[in-house]
């Protein structure tokens, strides 16, 4: 495994350094996801109050939409050799690219806090049930500050690490997910949990698309800037922009069903309704015990740790003085204190539920807009141009007004409050509610908005022309492929 430091920011990677491939997106899309942080999204259906199969069809059809919409932005880093939320600065102009920054930034943050928090809540249960080890405060805070430090180690050293430490992840957390399996069938059920008191919101449908669009669809809308991490590390003069997005395919498909689909199951077999590490733990047979607390730390820490980098990418892109080292180390003392407060204050259903559905309403836009510009551009991007902000120059085609494209702006805008009025949350009902019959639509009604009102304001505009001599011979070969 390589030991050298990333010296990388959100820069444009040389061509003799994009040295990875297909396989590796593959590799680091299964085996990051591959723990406790994606396995308890698969919790959330049952916790609901749907049986086995309501909750298998929710996360499935969930996860088919959001990859599907997720997938393409994988090409656009591909072409830009640099990370998405940069990269969207063709679409919202060179500092108006700090929209994805921000988006990209809570995302991970959130996503970084929660795979602390149940993988250190389920430890402690381990260590409880082997060692006799007091769940206290001071236990939990222990624990959480280890996997933190683990978490900060991997994020700092870079992408080169984090890919070789997915290689084994995707091994060894395959299986120690059979051996689950195995373990926990004897008490599997496909009856709904009756502690849930029957749907969540009162009916099938509306129970089934919170499913679908917490547990499922939530899973590829958490890569929405987290794709361009890996993809600009790939060369599109040795690798198809196909065979790229095949691969996005294949690994946030499996990569997403495979522990979600876990998380489902083991729910119905140690009875998880109100909540999933405590049942997890108690659940589990003894010889079972040392392999779930190593999924519990090495898959945490993988998770965590890719999320954690892209926090330092997207921290160093809103801060262009910092470095990715420090802007890393910054950011992992936030996701540290926001596992303490998730862990005193909330229940992890109503935490999980709120953050994801929010995150996803304000996200969509902004992947829907960016899409949008990807195919009104062909793929061809100006590198240096995106770089501006990063110089703390100014110009460029990218450079709009100050800086900033007010229409792909205030597109994102109306879309992120649609979704937001839209929303249902266990503490808050958006206004729309009424209007969609009490279901969540949320992600569409955002997407729909963002996305009609981008094209809308800017149908008499072209998109910024590249200009000949910008554009590489890799880029002209594979527009269009």
């Amino acid at each position: 495994m390589p030991t050298a430091m990333e010296q990388r920011g959100v820069d444009t990677i040389p061509e003799e350094e994009r040295t990875s491939g297909p396989r590796d997106l593959v590799s680091i899309l299964l085996g990051s996801n591959l723990c406790l942080g994606v396995i308890v999204f698969g919790w959330l259906p049952p916790s609901f109050g749907l049986d086995w199969w309501e909750s298998v069809t929710s996360v499935v059809a969930g996860t088919l939409v959001g990859t599907a919409l997720t997938a393409p932005l994988a090409l656009v880093s591909l072409r830009t050799a640099t990370n998405l939320s940069t990269s969207s600065g063709a679409q919202f102009g060179v500092r108006g690219r700090l929209v994805g920054s921000v988006v990209g930034l809570l995302l991970a943050l959130g996503y970084t806090a929660l795979t602390v928090w149940i993988g250190g809540d389920v430890m402690v249960g381990v260590l409880h049930r082997l060692f006799g080890l007091p769940a206290s405060d001071l236990s939990y805070a222990l624990v959480y500050a280890l996997l933190s430090a683990a978490t900060v180690a991997g994020a700092v050293y870079g992408y080169r690490v984090l890919l070789g430490l997915s290689r084994i992840l995707a091994v060894g957390m395959t299986g120690l997910l059979v051996l689950g399996v195995i373990a926990y069938a004897p008490h599997f059920t496909t009856s709904a949990l009756p502690e849930t008191g029957g749907y969540l919101l009162g009916g099938f449908w509306q129970t089934w698309l919170l499913a679908a669009v917490a547990a499922g669809l939530s899973g590829p809308i958490a890569f929405i800037t987290l794709l361009g991490d890996y993809t600009r590390y790939i060369s599109p003069s040795r690798h198809s922009s196909r065979t790229v997005l095949h691969a996005t395919w294949l690994g946030l498909t499996a990569g997403l069903l495979i522990p979600q689909l876990f998380g489902t199951f083991t729910a119905y077999a140690a009875r998880a309704a109100l909540d999933y590490a405590g049942p997890l733990v108690s659940a589990a047979p003894t010889w079972y015990l040392l392999p779930l607390l190593l999924a519990a730390s090495a898959g945490s820490v993988g998770n965590a740790g890719l999320m954690l980098y892209s926090m330092g990418l997207d921290l160093d892109a809103i801060l262009p003085r910092a470095s990715r080292a420090r802007a890393t180390y910054a950011a992992a003392v936030v996701a540290t204190a926001c596992v303490f407060v998730g862990h005193y204050t909330s229940s992890a259903q109503h935490a999980m539920t709120s953050f994801v559905l929010l995150l996803t309403a304000i996200g969509t836009p902004w992947a829907v807009i960016t899409l949008i510009g990807f195919a009104r551009c062909r793929g061809v991007y100006d590198p240096d141009a995106l770089q501006v902000f990063n110089r703390r120059s100014r110009g460029g085609i990218y450079w709009y007004r100050s800086g900033w494209n007010l229409p792909a702006t205030v597109s994102w805008a109306l879309g992120a409050v649609v979704g937001v009025l839209a929303v249902s949350l266990p503490s808050y009902e958006g206004p729309l509610l009424s209007v969609t019959g009490g279901v969540d639509c949320s992600f569409l009604l955002s997407g729909l908005v963002g996305g009609a009102a981008h094209l809308a304001l800017t149908a008499r505009k072209a998109p910024a022309q590249v200009p000949a001599s910008s554009t590489t011979e890799h880029q002209r070969a594979n527009v269009g492929s």
